[in-house]
């Protein structure tokens, strides 16, 4: 790495959990520049503009996320164990062992749905993978005949994401962990029906 890329991705690892915390529109220059320990100056020499800024946390959140995701679904044989992984993963972001702030695609998707075209096509590109993701394991638990064959691959994808995010947004807004449990209790059963 140069000394500029270290640079950026310093600042990105520095400000990812406040945009992910106060969002693109709470988040200020003088956020950024407390956290980093830069000027004003160095941010923009490293980035044009907030939105750069925002864009690369939000990619960097996601990533983080999904780094953990793969690295636990590694360790399972099956494919109701790797989907099993998110009802038992995501856990971490309510505690905000992950994700300070919580999950970064529930955050961000919510406030740049009307206000930032940019991050909001962000977001989305990341549920869809997500969802392509799910399907995919999906799909192979049915042609290994671990699920059954009429399950819907798409519908069991979307199914987990709403669960997964709805959870989040219930648990966190009632802060009451309990929602959370409750409602990964119906994931897993769904999971476990799948077969």
């Amino acid at each position: 790495m140069t000394k500029a890329e270290k640079t950026r991705q310093f600042i990105v690892e520095q400000t990812a959990p406040i945009f992910n915390t106060k969002g693109y529109a709470g988040t200020s220059l003088n956020d950024i520049t407390e956290a980093t320990g830069l000027t004003k100056g160095s941010v923009y020499g490293n980035f044009a503009n907030k939105d750069e800024v925002a864009l690369a946390a939000f990619d960097y959140n996601a990533e983080k996320m999904a780094t953990a995701i793969n690295k636990a679904m590694a360790e399972q044989a099956t494919m109701a164990g790797k989907l099993l992984v998110y009802a038992d993963l995501y856990r971490a972001l309510l505690t905000n062992t992950l994700h300070q702030g919580g999950c970064p695609l529930l955050n961000t998707a919510t406030e740049a749905d009307d206000t930032h075209p940019e991050l909001r096509k962000r977001v989305l590109g990341a549920i869809l993978n997500w969802k392509k993701h799910l399907s995919a394991l999906v799909i192979k638990g049915v042609e290994s005949a671990e699920f059954n064959q009429k399950v819907n691959p798409e519908q069991v994808a979307l199914t987990m994401i709403a669960m997964i995010e709805g959870a989040i947004m219930v648990s966190r807004l009632t802060e009451n962990e309990s929602h959370w449990d409750l409602i990964m209790d119906s994931l897993k059963k769904n999971i476990k029906q799948l077969s």
